[in-house]
């Protein structure tokens, strides 16, 4: 009983000293802003506030039934530039706009899916139960925690680089980032089997082959879907911003909405990502309550 005490005690001890070094790296973190004077509102942030949201509040696709069909751009001196139907422009917009969200979930979809492939290998052999030999075992950890370190976007930056602009360097970089994710997830998902299964088939003489598709795919099979349809929800939202690099997408949009501080078109680009990723996340749910 005094040794379970103890160990309370010795484990509420240690939370504690996490608790204080980790208050100490936020004290450190924010007195070396303030000493650098880095932390800055800026100049008038309530006014930029306010003038921002009620942009924002009046999303760009409310043209399509409101905008003005006669809208008028004059010089300084009153001459008539322009005519234009914003109602017309805004309908040209969101046909943009579909065919961008359509990109975007290709390249999230095909990333994902290449990423879960191109991770599985690694992740038999990372997983310590299988008993891969440790030589491989170690190379195949290291490049999972490669991946699964580096950024999307530098992963995209590199490979506009070597593929060109265009949703195939949108895809690799996906793929090669998920793929550190989906490694490590489905290594968790096999050391967390019950060996039975596996040392059943070896003892028949099974071979690596076997004892994978015999005993570790079925038991595997429902956590590989679920943490697969999670990363391809995450992806979904980590692909919007490739446009960025020029991968295409949404997040073209979002680049020319933010450098033109067109915010009711941003407002109308953001607002299809929440819809996307909303509707995606409860079918989702339902698919990983059906595998349950």
């Amino acid at each position: 009983m005094w040794q379970r005490i103890s160990r309370r005690s010795a484990g509420r001890l240690g939370f504690l000293g996490l608790t204080l070094l980790y208050a100490v790296l936020l004290a450190a973190c924010l007195a070396s802003l303030i000493g650098e004077r880095e932390l800055s509102l800026g100049r008038h942030p309530l006014e930029n506030l306010l003038k921002t949201v009620g942009e924002f509040a009046h999303p760009s696709f409310l043209d399509v039934w409101f905008g003005n069909p006669q809208l008028e751009y004059r010089s300084d001196d009153g001459t008539l530039l322009r005519l234009e139907n914003r109602r017309t422009v805004e309908a040209h917009y969101l046909e943009g706009l579909a065919a961008a969200t359509w990109t975007t979930f290709r390249i999230a979809t095909l990333g994902s899916l290449l990423g879960a492939l191109l991770s599985l290998p690694l992740a038999i052999l990372t997983a310590r139960n299988l008993a891969a030999p440790m030589p491989l075992r170690l190379l195949a950890k290291a490049v999972l925690d490669v991946a699964r370190a580096i950024h999307t976007l530098v992963f995209g930056l590199v490979l506009v680089g070597i593929v060109g602009l265009g949703p195939t360097a949108g895809i690799l970089a996906i793929a090669l980032h998920s793929m550190g994710s989906y490694g490590k997830l489905f290594a968790e998902a096999i050391e967390a089997l019950d060996m039975a299964a596996v040392d059943a088939v070896r003892s028949v003489g099974g071979s690596p082959m076997q004892v994978f598709f015999n005993a570790v795919w079925p038991a595997v099979l429902p956590q590989f879907v679920s943490s697969h349809l999670y990363l391809w929800e995450f992806n979904i939202r980590d692909s919007t911003i490739l446009g960025v690099i020029g991968a295409g997408g949404l997040g073209l949009l979002i680049t020319e909405a933010t450098s033109l501080f067109q915010w009711g078109r941003l407002a109308t680009v953001l607002l299809v990502v929440v819809v996307v990723v909303s509707s995606f996340d409860a079918l989702g749910s339902r698919i990983r309550k059906a595998l349950s």
